[in-house]
């Protein structure tokens, strides 16, 4: 008993100082793990441009640069195991050695049996059983490691959603002193209700930006945004997302069948508003000359970038609340389908704020107003015939646009 409550501390102690190795080697693995994770999943996304550009080989590289480090630290946890299990079993098997000779002694002076000696060798024989524990103290380790990680994303603010439903309004649309995402700074913006706006901008000058923080897909760093006077964070998350909708440049589909994947959204809208929408939109052409039509299930009805834009577009306007948010949604259709979805924009929606990032000329000047942006603030608000006077207004469109 005495060799044993000598030995045991010195192995719990073996046995912290190795979940403390093993968790700072298990973390660097899981950076290094995620590092790669992280390159290969943007080379996935970009496949088909890597393809075109033949860079194949340098992207596969430049994924697997930090290879060596991966494996370096796999060795060193290795090495950490090893050598933790090299020094317990030992410090156990001097415990063994301990505990038999003291029983050995105390056999020949006659104070103990030969039974007793034989149950002294059993209890440190299960003294020893060091091997069970060592890997449950590596899974502890690496569990550790994992926590950590997983730590750093449960450690972000979630975003909190207020108790107001949606006050009655236009959709108005207020940016007070707005700051955020590295590129707004300061922006001051009321964006009036039941217009169609156009956002212009060079890129970087915080078209996007503003188009996520109208909704509140991100918040920003300093300031506020209101709808018809009230601040988004106050509305509750079924309001924000009943009035305000989005279609965007890359939309991504969910559901088991095109007809779900247009329904996608805070409530599933009757058929035949459905079907409108996907009209309006320029979607039923094409899904109608799939093989089941709108029930066609999504794995078998590929898509062109623009079809899947006239997607995104049809749920969009299917689940229009009093604000919508076009983010680049246009950007791959061709001239005549863009000029036929922007006349249902402008007309079909007529009474709604609609919110354009617009990059084309003839978007903008096809709008109500269009708001100009320049270093992540509002340089003009104004028609876009009044501000094409403006040579550096004129610069921020492309030289095909300028000819229009």
């Amino acid at each position: 008993a005495a060799a044993i409550a000598v030995a045991l501390p010195a192995v719990a102690l073996l046995m912290r100082a190795f979940v403390r190795d093993i968790t700072a080697s298990a973390t660097r693995y899981l950076n290094v793990q995620g590092t790669i994770a992280g390159r290969l999943a943007e080379a996935l996304g970009g496949a088909r441009t890597i393809a075109a550009a033949g860079t194949a080989g340098r992207e596969t590289a430049r994924i697997l640069e930090p290879l060596p480090d991966l494996r370096a630290e796999g060795e060193t946890m290795w090495r950490v195991q090893g050598g933790v299990a090299a020094r317990g079993l030992l410090a156990l098997l001097l415990l063994q050695v301990a505990a038999v000779a003291i029983a050995g002694v105390e056999l020949a002076a006659g104070r103990i049996t030969p039974g007793e000696l034989v149950a002294t060798v059993q209890y440190a024989g299960l003294a020893a059983g060091f091997g069970p524990v060592l890997t449950q103290v590596l899974r502890l380790g690496r569990a550790r490691a994992g926590a950590r990680r997983a730590a750093e994303i449960l450690g972000l603010p979630a975003p909190s959603h207020g108790t107001e439903p949606a006050p009655p309004g236009p959709g108005r649309l207020e940016f007070r002193d707005v700051a955020g995402l590295g590129v707004l700074d300061g922006l001051d913006l009321t964006v009036p209700g039941g217009l169609a706006v156009a956002v212009v901008g060079r890129s970087g000058s915080g078209t996007s930006e503003l188009a996520a923080l109208a909704g509140r897909l991100t918040d920003p760093d300093r300031g506020e945004i209101r709808l018809d006077g009230t601040p988004l964070p106050r509305l509750t998350r079924a309001a924000l997302r009943r009035e305000i909708g989005y279609a965007f440049a890359r939309p991504a589909l969910f559901g088991a069948t095109v007809r779900d994947a247009i329904a996608f959204g805070p409530a599933r809208p009757p058929e035949a508003w459905l079907r409108e929408s996907a009209r309006a939109a320029r979607a039923d052409g094409f899904v109608q000359r799939l093989p089941h039509g709108y029930d066609t299930p999504l794995a078998d009805a590929p898509m062109s970038g623009g079809e899947l834009q006239r997607m995104g577009l049809a749920r969009a306007f299917a689940h229009t609340g009093r604000v919508l948010i076009l983010d680049d949604a246009t950007s791959s259709l061709d001239t005549v389908t863009e000029v036929e979805i922007t006349d249902a924009i402008l007309d079909r929606f007529a009474g709604r704020t609609r919110l354009i990032i617009a990059h084309r000329a003839s978007t903008a000047a096809r709008a109500d107003l269009v708001v100009w942006l320049d270093g992540g603030r509002a340089r003009a608000v104004g028609r876009h015939a009044g501000l094409w006077r403006d040579p550096a207004y004129r610069a921020v469109f492309t030289a095909e646009d300028a000819g229009e």
